[in-house]
């Protein structure tokens, strides 16, 4: 078995702030000076009048304006009505996630003969063409190649959250960030945010863990699956974890902004720790210490069981919950259902290029 390492078992939750709440407290306090003091008469209330509205006309006949009331925080309610929109979107993006990855699919197919003879082409005029010494474009495309297929693909990925993570650090935007780039349930923005925040991270550390994660277990993953049904694994995995937040963030008026990758990462995990369960796992920082990969994969859904059975926030435990538990179903019964039945879109799509306009020939791969 092939042996997978990677520091999974420390990861940073979605959650930007535990998901708490400041309430804003008015406080009256008095700063009792020495001395005596004399005892000031107490009035009593009229009959038939309220203590507040006595209170009222007292300070009236002293000319003082009456104490403004306290303002109530806002508690949002669990509306579940709230969440249609967002299972709507969550079955129509993962839907699109999957039946896009099978035309992309099909492009790659397509262009894979006419890739080879360029290729070819490339390597031969490489050959007769003097290299030059120190050429940065020489040395980035021989790490380009030396990267394998999984984080060649993973690479865009971290990209695109690398410039979150700096986009956080510019002041004009936090109010676009917030908005769009943490899932909240009380939001008035519910949909996009459940993709945009799965790329979203605050925190250093928090975006490097989940990145290195990612790129520990790209190599499996991919050449398990190919880079196609990966992405729509992973996209899917993300909107669907944030889904489940959504609903158990609803059902304990727990409502918070979370963020980060750490549900779609929990899905490659799971679907690499269930295609394969014999495979050797070990933490970073305890290379010594190895267990198996299906060991590994119960610890954490019971990890995550607890937390959220007992209410802990510091991680968004319904997130990875969901994450993981969507990698284990695909690899059991999503494959099956879903990739192996993909023929009929493909076809649809075979046909539209090859009768649609400007296309030439016949078409076929």
């Amino acid at each position: 078995m092939m042996a997978v390492r990677a520091s999974v078992f420390r990861r940073v939750s979605e959650d930007i702030s535990s998901t708490h709440y400041l309430t804003n407290r008015f406080t009256l306090q008095t700063q009792q000076r020495c001395g005596f003091r004399k005892i000031t008469k107490r009035v009593e209330p009229k009959k038939g009048v309220s203590e507040e509205a006595e209170l009222n006309e007292i300070l009236h006949k002293k000319g003082e304006a009456p104490a403004p009331d306290p303002p109530t925080p806002h508690v949002p309610a669990r509306s579940f009505g709230r969440l249609v929109k967002p299972l709507v979107f969550t079955i129509g993006f993962t839907g699109c996630s999957f039946g896009g990855a099978a035309i992309w699919q099909y492009e790659s197919l397509k262009s894979r003969v006419q890739s080879y003879f360029d290729d070819v082409k490339v390597d031969w005029l490489e050959k007769i063409r003097p290299q030059k010494q120190g050429d940065l474009h020489k040395q980035v495309s021989q790490w380009w190649n030396s990267l394998s297929d999984g984080q060649k693909t993973v690479t865009g990925i971290i990209a695109a959250n690398a410039l979150v993570f700096f986009c956080w650090r510019v002041p004009s935007l936090q109010h676009t960030m917030f908005k769009y780039f943490t899932s909240n349930p009380s939001s008035k923005a519910l949909c996009w945010p459940m993709l945009l925040s799965t790329f979203s991270h605050y925190s250093l550390f928090h975006m490097a863990a989940n990145m290195y994660v990612l790129w520990s277990f790209s190599s499996s993953i991919v050449n398990m699956m190919g880079k196609e049904q990966f992405m729509a694994l992973y996209l899917s995995a993300g909107v669907i974890s944030t889904f489940v937040s959504y609903v158990s963030k609803t059902a304990m008026g727990r409502f918070g902004p979370s963020l980060g990758a750490s549900g779609a990462i929990m899905a490659v995990l799971a679907a690499v720790c269930t295609k394969m369960p014999e495979a050797k796992l070990a933490i970073i920082f305890l290379p010594m210490y190895t267990f198996t990969a299906g060991n590994a994969l119960k610890a954490l859904v019971a990890l995550d069981t607890t937390g959220l059975i007992l209410g802990w926030r510091f991680f968004d435990h319904a997130a990875h919950l969901g994450g993981a538990l969507f990698g284990i179903w695909y690899i059991i019964y999503g494959h099956e259902l879903i990739w192996k039945n993909r023929e009929p879109l493909v076809k649809l799509w075979h046909d539209f290029r090859t009768r649609g306009p400007g296309a030439g020939g016949t078409g076929s791969i």
